[in-house]
This record gives structure tokens, sequence and C-alpha cells, in this order.
């Protein structure tokens, strides 16, 4: 079980004793993918800042930012794909060790990603 996988089932689980109950899954996935394009947004914004001192010109920052944009919606697929079946309900019978993160920590996680590619851009 990935990373990923005990942070969805976190999000899911906590969603899941509380009044969301119907809609803890999509939460539980739209919470995963964020976190993965947010870390994706971190390692974009550090290649592309390496990149432009190295005087290297690959891609506009307009590609860019499409690109990125089409990647989120494919994580967002995939994540949807995975979580969503047969899958998520056999991944969540073989935990074995559950690791418990509050919600606030869950949460902190995308937050301090996106802070870091904001710091990388120099936006503050």
């Amino acid at each position: 079980m990935t990373i990923f996988d005990q942070l969805f089932f976190n999000s899911f689980n906590h969603y899941k004793k509380g009044t969301l109950k119907a809609k803890a899954n999509a939460i539980a996935i739209l919470y995963i993918t964020i976190v993965q394009a947010s870390l994706l947004l971190v390692l974009g914004v550090f290649f592309a800042e390496f990149f432009n001192k190295m005087h290297v010109t690959t891609m506009s920052s307009t590609k860019a930012w499409v690109l990125f944009v089409i990647v989120a919606l494919l994580l967002y697929f995939k994540n949807w794909i995975q979580y969503s079946g047969k899958k998520r309900k056999i991944l969540n019978a073989n935990q074995k060790k559950k690791t418990v993160y509050g919600i606030f920590t869950l949460w902190l996680i995308p937050l301090v990603a996106v802070f870091l590619a904001m710091l990388f851009l120099r936006l503050f």
C-alpha cells in the first residue's frame, strides 16, 4: 500500500464517520488528486526555475500551465478509476497497520506543497 493509498483511506475514513457519509468517496478522491497535483506543481516549478537558471528553454510558461492542468485532470480520472470500484474495497480490507492522521494534518500537506511552489516562483 502506497503513501497515497494511506492518505486516501485516512481522508475517506474521516469523512465516512462524519456528516458527509454519502460524499466521503468523492471528497477523498478530490483530496488525493489535490495532493498529487500539488506535489507535481512543486516538482514542475522547481525544474522550471532550475532550467531557467541554466538558460535552457524547453517550453513557454503558458504551455507548461496547460500541461499541468491536463495532467491534473488525468490524475483525477486515474484516482476516480482506482478508488471507486472493487480495488478500493480490496485495499481497504487489506489494511494491516492503520496510521491515523488528523484532518488538519491531511489538508496541511497540499497547502505546504503549494506554499513551497510559491516560494520557488518567488511570489512571496
